[in-house]
This record gives C-alpha cells, structure tokens and sequence, in this order.
C-alpha cells in the first residue's frame, strides 16, 4: 500500500480530530496524522495476518477433504454396487443356461425313449410279418410327430426385455442454497402381487398333514423346489412341495418332548447339505439339533443349555445362534464345546454394541450378521470383527410410520443388499435399501386378517431364486407366496 504526504496544509485526522500534517492511505482515502498512520499500517498488517491464517485453515480442510474417509466409503458402497451387479448378471445368465441346457436334455431324452419304441414295434411287426394299411398308417404319424418334437426343439430363442434387472446407482452433488441429499441413490422398481397364494396349510390350526400350528419360520431349498417350516406347536418340522396339498414330517412328529427323536417348540430349521443334515433351533429343550436326513439314529445335541430364537449357517459350515436371554449372537465352529460370542454379548440395552431380545440371524457371504432386534425395534449388521453394530433398519422406537417398526422377526436378504422385514405387529413385509432413511411396504400393511392380502402377527420370511416371496402367517396357520409381478 502507498501514502502521499501532504507536507504544507494542515489537515484534519480522521482518527483524532486534530488538524496536523497528515498522509492519505491510496486503500481508503482517509488522511490520517503521522502517528495514527502508522496505527492503520498496524491494523492493516493485522488484517493480512488473520486472511493468511484463514488461507491456512482453508488448505488443511482441503487436505482433509481429499482424504476424507466420507470419500472412501462412497466410494466403497459404488464397488460393493459393482459387485452385486455383476453377481446378478452372472445369476441370471447361469439360471438360463441350466434352464436351457435342462429342457434341452429332458426333451432329448424323451424323443430318444419314443424312438427306441417306436424302433421296437416296427422289429417285431416285420419279424411278425402281422401288419396292414392302418397300422402302416399310425406308424407313419408317430414318425411325423417324432419329427414335430425335434423341430420345437430348434423354436427355442433367447429373448432380450427392456424391463430393470439391476438397481439404478447415481451420485447426487447438494448444491449451494439447495437441499443436502443422500450422495448415492438405489432405485428398485421390483413390485410383488399383494394376494398372496396359500402354499401350505391354510386349512385352520391342527396337527394333520394339510395344517399347521403357529408356524415359526421356513427354509427354502430352491434345488430341490421343495421348503421346510417350523411348525412350532405340532413340535416338528415337515416339508412341503409347491402345489402339493399336503407336507411330510422330516423331524420331529413324535409328540412334546426332550428325547432325541422329539422337539419342543421349535422355531428354526436350516438345511446343511455337506452332511445332509438339519440344524433344528429346539428352543423348548433349550437345545441346538443336528437332525440327520437319513437316519434318526445320527440325530445328536450339538449346543446344550441355551435360549436359542434362530440358527443360521455360513458357507464355512459355522453355525451362528441368537440367544434371545443372553442377549447375543454366538458362532460355533464345529467340534466346538462353547461358542464365541460375535455380537452384542454386553447386557441387555439399546445401545449400538447391545440387543433386546435379538429374534432372527442371517449371515451373508462377506460374514456379516443382520440381527433383529425385537424389542428394540430395530436391524442391526455386524461385520465380521465389529465391536458394536449399525442401524440399517427401524431403531425410531415401536410403530407403523415408515422409519419404525414394531417387535420385527424375520427377514431376509437378497442379491443386491436390500433387507426384507418381518414387520410383526404391524402385519406387514417391509424392505430397506442400503442406505435408505425409511422403509418399503411390500406385502401387507392392510390390517390384520386372513384374507389373501393381509397377515396376523407373519414371523418369518424367505425368497426363491426367482426373488418370489414366502411369509410364514403365524395366526393364520399357513404360508402365503406372493410371486414377482413381471415388468
């Protein structure tokens, strides 16, 4: 900055009044006398320090920005996007090979077998020299049909839809004076039909082979097109096949009791196929059973004196329990005497590292839990290793508006990360997306009842390979299908 001394005339300073020599600061245009001057010089510097520490500041916050861990976790969730898509691609496109290369075979198979028939009969008519026009005649339309059948086979295409296979992912910048929105959204237009289809049970509370009896849970074993439910009060566990009318007993059956051959109350069962055994959560006996498939003699007691609510098994073959009084998720490995504890295991609360009385365990590929916490009314995951969980679901106290939930149950995951709830006493399956602030009704929602579209107290949840939906309708006494409408 420069100053112009005015060296004759006597000016007035701005500062104290007085009429000295003065100099003009070029800045602002002020005369001031000598030493005041100097005072303006002062607060000037001062000014230029305060902007170089405000600079200063400004480049740290930039620093920090650009290692923000923000950054890194969007840029995470982006991958895991990725990841999940390309999984649902490879799905897609391995269910229409094996679908293609099935009816393919199976219709192979059957013209061979109508061939070598038809081969036969025409062997023996010559050997029997015992034939005439009409027989001549009929041999020669099953020829033309033979052929028919082999030309179907060569009608088959495949056919490209315009209809969303994969979430929409996009990255939302807030601007300024607008609204601050969440940087990553995940669209998902998939809806369900909301009647749903009694699959089993269905013909009120009994203990025959077309009913039930407050039914807990299900479990879907998509290769061989066939689920098993808890049925809680009959004390046993019995498969069902689509469209078929009734079920069959594969554990249990025998009356209450605690002897290796009887449950009591049970309210889970998952299918270990490495061993062709189920894992049966026994809660009445307090007990953890492996069930064998093949042979009641097999059956043991793995995991003894615990108030088991759910199992669940990982791809390693490791069994995780939900203990609804201890208030934790225990994981046994096999052989093992005692479990580890791998969440909650820190007293009854609501806190992030606590439950209420956890319902239901899933555990994904990456080992990662998701918990329902009924009586905090809330979803919680834990990632392999964590000390406490995050909120993915819920966790706004008990109720019916789309952030709440009320005493949740079940619930599932599907290929893309989105999580289906059972949402017990509102009667309703509800689904949060990766990130979302509040939830989806799907089914449900409409009361409680027992008409097609509506559930009383529903308490557990599954989805086929098709992403068709199964919920166990507890009061109802049955389980309901609510197919994928097509888009």
């Amino acid at each position: 900055m420069t100053s112009v001394a005015i060296p004759s005339t006597k000016t007035r300073c701005v500062t104290c009044a007085k009429e000295k020599r003065a100099v003009r600061c070029e800045g602002c245009l002020q005369l001031f006398c000598y030493d005041h001057f100097l005072t303006h010089r002062e607060d000037l510097n001062k000014r230029l320090d305060d902007i170089e520490i405000s600079r200063d500041l400004f480049r740290q916050a930039l620093n920090e920005q650009t290692n923000h861990p923000q950054i890194h976790l969007l840029i995470k969730q982006i991958d895991q996007w990725e990841k999940d898509s390309i999984k649902t691609i490879q799905q897609t496109a391995s269910d229409c090979r094996q679908l293609l290369i099935q009816h393919t075979t199976k219709h192979v198979h059957q013209i061979e077998s109508n061939l070598t028939k038809l081969t036969n009969q025409l062997r023996d008519l010559r050997q029997e020299n015992d034939f005439n026009e009409y027989d001549l005649d009929q041999f020669q339309q099953k020829t033309k049909q033979l052929a028919e059948q082999l030309d179907q086979l060569s009608n088959i295409t495949v056919r490209e839809e315009s209809t969303q296979l994969i979430n929409k992912i996009s990255v939302v910048m807030a601007f300024a004076g607008g609204q601050v929105i969440p940087q990553v959204i995940h669209e998902t237009k998939r809806k369900w039909k909301q009647f749903g289809v009694t699959v089993a049970g269905g013909a009120g509370e009994g203990g025959q082979l077309n009913q039930l009896f407050y039914p807990d849970d299900i479990y879907i074993d998509d290769e061989e097109q066939r689920f098993y439910i808890a049925d809680s009060s009959n004390h046993r566990i019995i498969k069902w096949k689509l469209h078929s009318t009734n079920g069959h007993v594969v554990a249990g059956g025998n009356g209450q009791g605690n002897r290796i051959n009887q449950l009591n109350q049970p309210t889970h069962v998952a299918l270990d196929k490495t061993d062709d055994s189920f894992i049966i959560c026994d809660r009445g006996n307090g007990r953890v059973l492996r069930w064998s498939r093949s042979n009641d003699a097999n059956n043991q007691v793995i995991i003894s004196n615990i108030d088991c609510s759910c199992v669940a098994l990982d791809s390693y073959g490791n069994i995780y329990i939900s203990d609804w009084e201890e208030n934790e998720i225990t994981r046994w490995k096999y052989g093992d005497t005692r479990g580890t504890v791998v969440a909650g295991g820190n007293g009854k609360g609501n806190h992030l590292n606590q439950f209420y009385h956890p319902s239901y365990v899933s555990v994904d590929e990456d080992q990662s839990l998701y918990i329902s916490d009924c009586e905090n009314h809330r979803i919680m995951k834990w990632s392999k290793g964590a000390k406490e969980g995050i909120l993915v679901a819920g966790g706004h106290g008990q109720g019916s508006s789309l952030t709440q939930l009320s005493s949740p149950t079940g619930l599932a995951i599907d290929r893309l990360g989105n999580i289906y709830v059972v949402d017990c006493y509102n009667h309703r399956i509800v689904r949060w997306s990766k990130g979302a602030r509040e939830g989806t009704v799907v089914v449900g929602g409409n009361g409680r009842g027992k008409q097609p579209n509506q559930f009383s107290c529903p308490t557990g949840v599954a989805l086929d390979r098709q992403d068709n939906l199964y919920v166990v309708d507890w009061g109802n006494n049955r389980v309901q299908k609510f197919d994928l409408e097509n888009e």
